[in-house]
């Protein structure tokens, strides 16, 4: 009797390899809890989304809101001038520049620093506005309000109160 090759007995092995493994396999996704029921993969955590439209009021706050933060967190004060500029009114703009010399704080944050966290949360519309609650929320986990309402027609923020 002749000795296989070894390139067979090398394909044999292999082959016995790939058998094992898929019996493993399919015993081990077939295996059943004492009550029966079959285990489930975890589930995957939902991936963080953001939605929004450029006709909404309510959007253009949240949109104003982060990308404000972002800006003054970098240290970029020309952006955060042309933000002000582009989603402010300009009678809360000059509103702004007279709290924010009275108080020596960022008028639109109602703080000195920057927080690490922010949620708009709408609070409504009526009579031509649309409200909204922003929560900032600074190291500690400290958090304050602010109370923000945007024109419906312009989109533009209209005031900014605590």
């Amino acid at each position: 009797m002749s000795k296989p090759s070894a390139k067979r007995t090398a394909s044999l092995t292999l082959a016995a390899a790939a058998a094992l493994t898929l019996a493993f396999v399919t015993t081990a996704s077939t295996s059943a809890y004492a009550d029966g029921s079959t285990p489930q993969p975890p589930a995957a955590a939902a991936l963080p989304s953001v939605s929004g439209s450029p006709e909404a009021a309510f959007t253009r706050i949240a949109d104003f809101y982060g990308s404000y933060i972002d800006a003054v967190y970098d240290g970029d004060g020309q952006t955060a001038d042309r933000l002000r500029a582009f989603y402010l009114s300009e009678p809360l703009r000059a509103e702004l520049r007279k709290w924010e010399e009275t108080n020596h704080a960022d008028g639109v944050l109602r703080a000195q620093n920057v927080p690490l966290q922010w949620k708009v949360a709408s609070t409504g519309s009526g009579m031509g506005k649309t409200n909204a609650t922003v929560t900032l929320t600074w190291g500690g986990g400290d958090t304050t309000r602010v109370f923000v309402q945007a024109d419906l027609a312009t989109r533009k923020i209209v005031s900014i109160r605590d």
